[in-house]
């Protein structure tokens, strides 16, 4: 399989580090939705990242598809995500409060690199950036209340512990997340030094690259 993206990409990062977790092997095409346009659209129309390329050549695109998939072909019995009951709806939950506050990043990079500084909106970047730190809180709050040195929802590492973390170092890197933010994010800050001091994590490392057009 190929994966096509950067991993400063959160979304095209957790894909990588779930085929690492799965030990699904995969060839890593360093694509940037910039530079590369044209060639991420020979196989996704969108021009979009994560795109995952299968071995018959069929195309798989947006993150949470790929992830489904990535799920099915390893099994039950080793899928990231909790198969039902209170644990996945929990995963679920989590990684839709990190999903939304990596958005609202995203859209505040956008702000920076494809608008040129007179057309930006102060009010909205501002917006942007309330919606992520609520985000992060709320995360910070639920991680808070496993406590110290556990995962999110299980007692083993799921998809949500890979997403959150996935998105809160993608923040930290690109937006400098904890500056102003209403509360220190000491729980998240715990699990992304437990995550990131695991191999899967370390194949894909987060070096970030701020976009351009």
């Amino acid at each position: 399989m190929i994966l096509i993206g950067m991993f400063d990409s959160p979304f095209v990062r957790r894909v990588a580090v779930s085929m690492h977790l799965l030990d699904l092997p995969f060839e890593h095409r360093n694509w940037s939705v910039g530079k590369d346009f044209d060639q991420i659209r020979r196989y996704n129309p969108l021009g979009r990242v994560p795109t995952l390329v299968l071995d018959d050549g069929e195309s798989l695109i947006e993150s949470a598809a790929i992830l489904d998939y990535l799920d099915e072909l390893a099994g039950p019995q080793r899928a990231l995500l909790p198969r039902s009951g209170s644990a996945r709806r929990d995963a679920l939950h989590l990684m839709s409060i990190a999903v939304g506050a990596a958005e609202k990043g995203v859209l505040q990079l956008y702000e920076r690199a494809f608008r040129p500084p007179d057309k930006r909106h102060p009010p909205w970047v501002g917006r942007c950036r309330l919606q992520m730190h609520a985000g992060l809180e709320e995360l910070e709050h639920l991680s808070a209340e496993r406590g110290e040195g556990r995962w999110l929802t299980d007692d083993h590492l799921t998809q949500a512990d890979v997403t959150v973390n996935c998105v809160f170092s993608f923040l930290c890197q690109a937006l400098d997340a904890e500056a102003g933010a209403p509360r220190e994010f000491a729980h998240l800050r715990a699990l992304n030094r437990r995550c990131e001091a695991l191999p899967a994590f370390q194949a894909a490392r987060l070096d970030f690259v701020a976009p351009t057009g």
